[in-house]
């Protein structure tokens, strides 16, 4: 209805805490139960959640797909079965590697590569998830998996031995499965220790929000609004009120643009009314996240 609560929240997500679970406290907080978030972090994982609320939950499929950021601690000669270590252990005590020798083999996971999904995921095979059938004993065959890693350093040893990998991805990729590789890559086993991811798109961790403040500020006053997940496409601004009325009833209009492609379409109040496409003077529809 108009006036709903609606928008984005960017949660620095406590350790723990699955992401379920932080949906389930913004849901108490935002006082509505359509609310999602973009991007799964395992419980032991902290930082950047984008969390959707409202007519902003449409949005979902974006966010998603915009690149993600992490600080990775890997730890060396050591594997798990959750390829973490809060996993058990499978085998320990191999000789960790050099900064140097680290550095050599990362080109391998550089770019576009394939991954094995974990067993210890929410993958679901034949209507079971993996974790599901992991917990069980079992194990299944998994397909390997199209991922791009458009970054990916080292550096290290930090207090304790552990690296700490910086990594840029596309959705999709799981850091436990790239700590696990590298380390079999060089034939002395790894698992991760610790993951935080520092940015989703154009949210970064320094920009995030405890649980704790979203609540004592009010989750109303801490949202942002859904078009912030768009902020390098041009603008249009639609004065017209015939013309914003065909676009609210999802017609395609003419528009003539100096441009063409995405772009964020405003009523002349202001409102945010729609992800749209300018191609050959025709304003097409992406996807509407105005109230009705």
């Amino acid at each position: 209805m108009p006036g709903a609560v609606s928008g984005i929240l960017i949660v620095d997500k406590p350790a723990v805490w699955t992401s379920h679970d932080v949906v389930g406290r913004v849901r108490r907080l935002a006082g509505t139960r359509r609310v999602g978030h973009a991007g799964t972090l395992d419980p032991m994982a902290t930082g950047v959640l984008v969390v959707l609320v409202g007519r902003a939950t449409r949005a979902a499929g974006f966010a998603e797909a915009q690149a993600k950021g992490y600080a990775a601690h890997i730890r060396f000669g050591m594997t798990t079965d959750t390829l973490d270590t809060e996993g058990r252990v499978l085998t320990e005590g191999g000789a960790a590697p050099s900064q140097g020798e680290i550095l050599a083999v990362l080109p391998r996971f550089t770019g576009r590569i394939e991954q094995v999904p974990p067993m210890y995921s929410a993958i679901k095979q034949n209507g079971r998830k993996l974790y599901e059938i992991a917990r069980a004993g079992g194990e299944v065959e998994r397909e390997a998996r199209a991922v791009n890693i458009t970054r990916l350093d080292c550096r290290g040893p930090l207090p304790g031995g552990d690296f700490e990998l910086d990594v840029e991805c596309s959705k999709g990729t799981y850091i436990r499965s790239l700590c696990a590789d590298i380390g079999a890559a060089l034939g002395c086993g790894a698992c991760m220790s610790a993951l935080r991811r520092t940015y989703s798109g154009g949210f970064r961790a320094e920009d995030a929000l405890t649980l704790e403040e979203i609540e004592a500020r009010g989750a109303g006053n801490c949202l942002l609004s859904v078009d912030a997940l768009f902020p390098d496409m041009p603008e249009v601004r639609i004065e017209d009120a015939r013309t914003e009325r065909a676009l609210r009833n999802g017609a395609d209009v003419k528009f003539r643009a100096d441009f063409e492609g995405e772009c964020r379409v405003y009523a002349g109040s202001g409102e945010f009314l729609l992800l749209g496409a300018v191609k050959n003077g025709v304003l097409h529809t992406i996807k509407s996240f105005f109230e009705v």
